[in-house]
């Protein structure tokens, strides 16, 4: 049963989180990797064109001036020279990358040398890149294609990897859902593995045991203080009625009253918390029980029995429900009463089907009473008046003991609104 709840906003699973980092490195690894061997290839495949043209034209020059004739692929002054080329300063070799394709002819290194005195025709050998430039191209479509098998690879191991990460880390958010809701015997137990999660899962079972620890101390603190009051409270009601008519006896009569109600409801809350608490069920007509709760309280409340108004046009019975009436009786007077004393009139009390709504029209339930739930010796906001805060702790559990659901909220034009829905 929650009798309160917040509003969770929609999450990415952590898997797919990890699944999409694990790709995302994977892509800029491969593109980096890449990169790096396109360049380092590409400066390879220019560096060996060029040396080949500079070995070429040395071989011409020599043939050239020993024959008279040239040998295959070199040329005295070629149309297609660089113009760096034509006119050398000097009788040295000189080399220069030609980046233009005409003829099904790519880019070149173009290496040349004077055959003679200044004057001379310039000698010129071509040497061109195509084929290497061809095969760059090859093994640049050969790494994207093992980037893609890399990455289709990578992703699924990386979301079965993440899957056994956040199965760990789901057992141990369950275990501290299910502490955070008041099972305290919750335990994550041995998580596989030597790290982080295991490290995690180990506090909480930690932090597990020492909050039980401390509510098990606050509980039979609360039973004992409650029980050792029980009897010098009855001392002083007997002594209350001994005491002569008038102002007096009505004050100490109504403190001694008011300490009473107050030991009564401790020893009830260690009963609860005990787990000491069972409903006695029974089929009761619903309308009349509230009614009779509301009565006794001795407040004023509207109560509004829809099913019985259309019973009584319809000529049909009330519906019944099996519950425990003395349990359900309690949690709605305690709902009226903290709807007189915290809140404002006129107070409401709504039966429905199996749901009874109480409503005033004061200030409202404080904030962090909707979100964190009744606290004992708390009443919230100021505005709200004051009190030990127990009424609301005690409605809570003996809605928890009959399986039901109290749930607490503000209506939007003002008042506080608490929902009692019995189970089927």
């Amino acid at each position: 049963m929650r009798p309160f709840h917040r509003a969770r906003s929609a999450r990415v699973s952590l898997r797919w989180k990890i699944a999409a980092l694990a790709a995302a490195t994977a892509c800029l690894v491969a593109a980096v990797v890449g990169v790096l061997v396109h360049v380092w290839t590409a400066h390879d495949i220019r560096d060996r064109a060029q040396m080949r043209a500079f070995n070429a034209v040395y071989s011409a020059i020599d043939t050239y001036r020993r024959t008279g004739t040239l040998p295959d692929g070199a040329e005295l002054d070629p149309d297609g020279l660089p113009a760096v080329l034509h006119h050398p300063a000097d009788g040295d070799r000189h080399t220069a990358y030609d980046g233009h394709v005409d003829n099904n002819v790519g880019p070149s290194f173009w290496a040349a040398q004077r055959v003679g005195r200044p004057g001379s025709p310039v000698l010129a050998v071509r040497a061109n890149m195509s084929s290497e430039l061809y095969e760059l191209r090859r093994l640049d479509m050969s790494m994207t294609v093992a980037s893609l098998v890399a990455l289709a690879a990578a992703v699924p191991l990386a979301a079965y990897g993440a899957g056994l990460l956040g199965r760990r880390l789901r057992q141990v958010s369950e275990t501290a859902g299910r502490i955070s809701t008041g099972d305290l015997d919750a335990r994550t137990g041995p998580v596989k593995g030597r790290d982080e999660v295991s490290d995690i899962a180990a506090t909480v079972d930690l932090m597990a045991d020492s909050l039980g620890r401390r509510l098990r101390t606050e509980r039979r603190f609360t039973a004992d203080v409650a029980h050792e009051l029980r009897t010098p409270v009855g001392g002083l009601l007997a002594a209350a009625d001994l005491l002569p008519p008038g102002e007096t006896e009505d004050m100490v009569r109504a403190r001694v009253r008011d300490l009473r109600a107050l030991v009564e409801d401790l020893l009830e809350i260690s009963r609860l918390d005990a787990g000491a608490e069972h409903a006695v069920r029974a089929r009761v007509p619903l309308g009349a029980v509230v009614r009779e709760a509301v009565t006794r309280t001795g407040y004023d409340a509207r109560v509004t029995d829809a099913e019985h108004a259309e019973g009584a046009a319809t000529g049909a019975p009330s519906e019944t429900v099996e519950t425990d009436p003395r349990r359900l009786e309690r949690i709605v007077a305690n709902l009226v009463v903290n709807a007189h004393r915290h809140g404002g009139t006129p107070v409401e009390v709504t039966v429905r089907g199996r749901t009874v709504v109480v409503r005033d029209h004061g200030p409202g339930f404080p904030r962090d009473l909707l979100r964190d739930g009744p606290r004992r010796f708390h009443t919230g906001a100021a505005e709200r008046g004051s009190g030990h805060g127990l009424g609301l702790t005690i409605a809570l559990g003996q809605a928890r003991v009959l399986g039901a659901e109290l749930h607490l909220d503000n209506a939007p034009d003002g008042g506080a609104v608490a929902t009692l829905r019995l189970p089927v």
